[in-house]
């Protein structure tokens, strides 16, 4: 299946600050296919989440999109007006957000909260709305969801607030969710449950999904593709399998090396765990080079020159000078 879903391309996006031009997101390219799982990795500030608003939009006020295309199902989302975008979101684009308890509403009901998106987009009556959300309430394995219905956002648990931000994101059945750190707030047994939910609803809806996080453990579980951010730019593209066994951008390994694996606390006796050295660069900083390339093991002189994108194996992708040898 050739066809596209989503198709960001060159996508830029830049802040207005008292320090300077911030670029949060510098020529981003990605595309995600009907029913496909596409995982945005990075570190915190990389661009991911302002990536994810740009595609919903919900930019804030001093962020607006400076150059590029968001191609949903053909249509480039930018040049949407304000009514077109609140069509879409939520009846065929819908969002997880990162934390749960701001995101819901304090002073509604559960029950409404799920059952509001049914009546603004698919124009069901209060009761049949209601009818449906107390359905995905139990779809999302809500304990007692009729009692729960009632209760407001405070009343429930991190799992299960997060329970509810899904049946919310789900009701209307969208073409494509986003999931912007679904699991990064939760145990790691409620993490699992929520994940494996996530992996069984969206295999029933045939749906596509955008998965936002740092965990690479998330990643490996849910995504088929893999692209990796850093400084807003996209350093790699992979499947998930050739991304974890064969990583070749210095940044990716770096990552890779970094994450704790099983007996990580036994080796701790002798030594710590790797690490990237150095830190992120200010995004209002003007880099003519790599991004990376003061924090690269591998830097030579040509890093001094922005790399292109290469592809260095069938289908894996990198911004590295070292792929165009």
């Amino acid at each position: 299946m050739n066809k596209k879903l989503l198709k960001v391309n060159h996508l830029s996006v830049r802040f207005h600050t008292p320090e300077g031009v911030a670029r949060a997101v510098d020529g981003v390219s990605f595309e995600i296919k009907p029913c496909q799982t596409l995982a945005l990795v990075g570190e915190s500030g990389c661009g991911k989440s302002i990536t994810s608003l740009s595609i919903m939009g919900l930019l804030p006020v001093s962020g607006r999109i400076h150059a590029g295309r968001i191609l949903f199902d053909g249509q480039n989302l930018p040049d949407s007006d304000s009514e077109e975008m609140r069509r879409i979101r939520g009846r065929d684009i819908s969002m997880i957000f990162q934390e749960p308890m701001t995101s819901l509403n304090p002073v509604l009901t559960i029950g409404r909260q799920v059952a509001e998106p049914l009546m603004i987009h698919n124009n069901f009556s209060k009761a049949e709305a209601y009818s449906k959300a107390l359905i995905w309430l139990n779809r999302v394995r809500i304990p007692d969801a009729e009692k729960r219905m009632n209760d407001y956002p405070h009343r429930l648990s991190g799992g299960m607030r997060q329970r509810v931000m899904i049946a919310m994101a789900m009701v209307c059945q969208p073409r494509l969710l986003i999931a912007d750190e679904p699991t990064t707030a939760l145990d790691v047994t409620i993490q699992a449950q929520i994940l494996s939910l996530m992996v069984s609803l969206k295999e029933k809806l045939n749906m596509s999904v955008l998965l936002i996080t740092h965990d690479l453990g998330v990643v490996a579980q849910m995504a088929e593709k893999v692209v990796v951010m850093y400084a807003g730019q996209v350093v790699e593209e992979a499947g998930v399998t050739d991304l974890f066994e064969r990583p070749f951008h210095p940044y990716t390994q770096g990552l890779l090396k970094s994450a704790p694996r099983f007996g990580t606390l036994r080796s701790a006796r002798t030594g710590r765990l790797s690490e990237i050295p150095g830190t992120v660069p200010r995004l209002t900083r003007i880099i003519t080079g790599c991004k990376f390339a003061e924090r690269c093991p591998s830097s030579f002189s040509l890093c001094r020159e922005r790399p292109g994108i290469f592809e260095v194996r069938e289908g894996q992708y990198v911004r590295c000078w070292l792929g165009d040898a």
